[in-house]
């Protein structure tokens, strides 16, 4: 039973009782496993485009901003760098003093001078030992040096936000992926008036970090880019923070209070759905590289949004022969070859449907946000990626999804998450807006079941928590999808504080 505090804290996030209600019955009921047809491939789902097909999709990206195309980069960067770190903590909080031969923390010791912040270490090791970097590493003290750099009293990198770290090291200093994310911006989404929008979506007790940083970057990138910057910044939202259950599935409490958690990145929606531009880019914070190594990323940044344009054109031509009743069965025949072919959209129902029922049809398929995902090759294990899906409708659909999603006691299906040949990097373009220029509801093309349950603690107490469908999984699940292959150059991560001392990001 709900208290009057309760309701009053439900309201005070914007959360109503029927969905704190539906969010306790998901504990009870779980998440159903997607019904999976086929890990997609070159043949199956992913396109790949020939050099031809590659400069054509460029030329019509750079139309596209020649004409006045609204663009906006929409960048998640509310990650805490603290997992960036986890090998350093655990050796600073260890007995030992030494670091075992080989291990993270020795190859961040030995390779000290390449770290894009060691000049800063250098200077917060002065200040707070009286020694240099060196000095310490010469003497042993290497407890203290990790220490000035994770902790609070020294450059505190283990609780600032991954945007805000020192990434990569210039004749005239270091930049943090804010800086490149800005400067990728500059290079692949500048419009017609020479403006790029960025927007960064950042946890409530950073912003002002970043707001620092971006007036301290603002002048030099522009001076240096060529551009003008229209940034912006957005927190999760209340209303999509999740209630806490207790193992049994009541309602946790804290201190006699329902203990609501952020949703996850599949929040963003929320975010997403609030930006005013027909095209925008998403890609993670942490996916940089330094100047010299960025022209494949811009190249392929160029091929996935012009590709988009393409599929556009043909959708909207399409959409207005079937608003203005201007078909035959031939073109009907036509669009849903195109939706099949291009969009890997199929229904084994649509012949069964009569001319004016498989226009309707085809026209409520086609009015829907658009999205083109970057796919790389899988060098690896797959953590999930693109798949061939079953939606609730029937019809079968590209979806990105994770591991937690396929259900992994079917032989079938772990035999198709083995043999997927590609993973996404998280490199999207997307066009929300419909054909009359109004904004899409991105809310109402959501899969809801597509969530997961986590096991996490607070003070020492075992709970269950709600993570809402992922942002560009089940977020993202009735959207128009293609899915393009770009070379693995374009997708370089920082997972953890050793991946700076890479080629990429050197």
């Amino acid at each position: 039973m709900l208290q009057p505090e309760d309701l009053a804290q439900l309201e005070a996030k914007g959360i109503t009782e029927s969905q704190l209600d539906a969010q306790l019955r998901r504990f009870e009921q779980g998440f159903p496993f997607l019904d999976i047809l086929a890990a997609a491939r070159p043949g199956r789902g992913i396109t790949l485009l020939s050099p031809q097909q590659e400069e054509e999709a460029r030329q019509r990206w750079h139309r596209y901003l020649a004409e006045g195309g609204e663009v906006t980069k929409f960048v998640p960067a509310s990650g805490a760098a603290s997992r960036m770190f986890k090998a350093l903590f655990e050796f600073v909080d260890g007995e030992d003093d030494t670091p075992a031969p080989g291990s993270p923390v020795a190859q961040l010791v030995e390779n000290f001078t390449r770290l894009p912040f060691a000049a800063e270490l250098d200077a917060t090791a002065v200040k707070l030992y009286g020694v240099t970097a060196g000095e310490l590493i010469a003497a042993g003290r290497i407890k203290e040096l990790i220490s000035a750099l994770i902790k609070p009293e020294g450059m505190n990198y283990g609780g600032l936000p991954k945007g805000l770290l020192k990434f990569h090291k210039y004749a005239d200093g270091s930049r943090t992926p804010l800086e490149e994310q800005m400067t990728e911006g500059a290079q692949t989404a500048a419009n017609s008036l020479g403006t790029v929008n960025l927007h960064f979506t950042v946890s409530a007790n950073h912003r002002k970090l970043f707001e620092e940083k971006i007036a301290e970057v603002l002048p030099a990138t522009e001076k240096r880019t060529g551009v003008k910057f229209n940034i912006s910044l957005s927190e999760q939202k209340p209303s999509t923070d999740t209630v806490a259950a207790n193992p049994d599935n009541t309602p946790f409490r804290e201190d006699g209070k329902l203990l609501f958690r952020p949703g996850g990145h599949g929040a963003l929606i929320e975010n997403l759905n609030d930006i005013d531009s027909a095209v925008v880019f998403i890609k993670n914070i942490d996916n940089v590289v330094p100047d010299a190594l960025r022209q494949p990323t811009v190249r392929y940044k160029e091929v996935i949004a012009g590709y988009m344009m393409q599929l556009r054109d043909r959708i909207v031509e399409y959409q207005m022969a079937l608003a203005d009743g201007k078909y035959d069965e031939p073109l009907l025949d036509e669009i849903f070859v195109f939706m099949r072919d291009r969009l890997s959209l199929s229904d084994k129902n649509f012949t069964k449907m009569d001319i004016p029922h498989r226009a309707v049809y085809l026209h409520d398929k086609l009015d829907r946000p658009l999205r083109v995902c970057g796919m790389v090759r899988n060098e690896g294990e797959p953590g999930g990626g693109p798949f061939v899906a079953v939606n609730p409708d029937g019809s079968a659909s590209l979806q990105i999804l994770e591991s937690h999603q396929i259900d992994k006691n079917n032989p079938e299906y772990m035999a198709m998450l083995k043999s997927a040949t590609h993973f996404n990097p998280v490199d999207l373009v997307c066009y929300i807006k419909d054909r009359h220029g109004d904004n899409y509801d991105l809310t109402a093309h959501t899969d809801p079941a597509t969530g997961f349950i986590s096991s996490k603690s607070s003070h020492g107490k075992e709970l269950k928590a709600l993570e809402l469908p992922g942002l560009w999984n089940g977020a993202m699940s009735d959207w128009n999808t293609a899915f393009v292959e770009v070379p693995v150059e374009t997708f370089n991560p920082v997972k953890t504080v050793n991946d700076l001392l890479r080629p990429a990001h050197q």
